[in-house]
């Protein structure tokens, strides 16, 4: 789900331990700062060419090898089964459409309904039929089954380029900032994406830059206690200070990632997107080259709105990457073909439920597995 940065070579045991890093003063009022009840140790990655993850112990591995394969096969399943049941109503208009059906142009026009009705947009939906009807004639395909895993190739090729991992340890701190609407599970979101970086040893920061929704900060207060994170933050006032603040003492205590939330708000609220614009600019004078990844949290819901959201968001920020939520569920899944026609920007994670677990890398070939079955 993550590429790594080769880490450092560890200290021998008969070396003393290195010394824990200075305590950092608390920030000045009114910034807060919620500590968290242990602070996890700073791991550190070298700069290298190589991405790799950390490597565990060597006993861990004698322990383990034999069980991994196994257990990763079995959550691996476990997600397919869970994608399926959350793309249900996307794919159920779409995978209905090859049983039993004769290739004749009916069969064509179903498609373009199918497709148009799951938010895939007239220029992706277009696309596909063009390259569905070329394969048939060139291949001379003569059913259903074999037109259907045409288009499943098709389709898997369209998205490939949204596949992209989110690389850790390039930057000491990787400074994230994450937007989104209202109502898209942002904050949820870094919720989730602090427990899994928490599993290959990062140390994570967080900052509740949302000081304009009453519950944004105990909202991620509450993550942070739960994930044992410490949150910077303030009860109300300028978000960009909060960023600022934040980037500073993620470099003072070593940490691995900060992630900045924001305040949810529409495209159309220029204002508050000339704010958003602001908070960036600020987190670059805490840090040189910050923000490293600007990611858009966006409910998969939306359909079409979704991909409104995404070329205003990049338009304003340069969007580095995506997050959709909310794919359990929804007739409107088609849209990342959409995204992928009109403005590929990478999907680095899909969520189809409230588990952490629920939020798992974009993988091309089983987002297509689980549409088109």
């Amino acid at each position: 789900m993550f590429s790594f940065f080769k880490k450092k070579q560890p200290v021998p045991e008969t070396a003393p331990p290195p010394p824990a890093p200075a305590a950092t003063p608390p920030a000045p009022a009114p910034i807060d700062v919620i500590p968290a009840a242990t602070p996890a140790p700073a791991r550190r990655y070298g700069s290298t060419s190589t991405f790799v993850a950390p490597a565990a112990p060597v006993q861990e591995v004698i322990a383990e090898t034999a069980e991994r394969p196994v257990a990763a096969s079995e959550s691996r399943s476990s997600w397919m089964e869970r994608l399926k049941a959350g793309l249900s109503k996307t794919s159920t208009n779409l995978s209905l459409l090859f049983v039993g059906a004769r290739i004749d142009e009916d069969l064509y026009e179903e498609l373009e309904s199918a497709l148009l009705m799951a938010d895939a947009g007239m220029d992706a939906t277009q696309f596909l039929l063009d390259g569905l009807r070329r394969k048939v004639k060139e291949d001379k395909l003569l059913d259903a089954a074999a037109v259907k895993a045409a288009l499943k190739v098709l389709m898997t090729d369209m998205l490939r380029p949204l596949e992209k991992p989110l690389e850790l340890g390039r930057h000491e701190p990787l400074v994230m900032m994450i937007s989104g609407v209202n109502g898209a599970g942002k904050t949820t979101t870094i919720g989730k994406l602090a427990k899994h970086m928490q599993k290959y040893e990062q140390s994570v920061l967080l900052a509740a830059g949302d000081t304009f929704r009453a519950a944004a900060r105990e909202q991620l207060m509450v993550w942070g206690q739960r994930n044992n994170v410490t949150v910077i933050s303030q009860a109300s006032g300028d978000p960009a200070a909060v960023a600022f603040d934040a980037v500073q003492s993620g470099k003072a205590r070593g940490m691995d990632v900060v992630m900045v939330d924001t305040a949810g708000r529409l495209p159309t609220q220029l204002h508050l997107m000339e704010e958003l614009k602001k908070i960036k600019r600020v987190i670059g004078k805490g840090m040189d080259g910050a923000p490293h990844e600007v990611l858009l949290v966006i409910d998969g819901n939306t359909g079409q709105n979704a991909l409104a959201q995404v070329k205003a968001f990049d338009d304003a920020l340069d969007l580095t990457g995506l997050v959709i939520t909310k794919l359990d569920g929804t007739a409107k899944g088609g849209v990342l073909a959409a995204i992928a026609r009109t403005r590929p920007v990478p999907v680095y994670f899909i969520g189809i439920g409230e588990k952490i677990e629920d939020l798992q890398p974009f993988k091309a070939d089983e987002f297509v597995e689980a549409l088109l079955g």
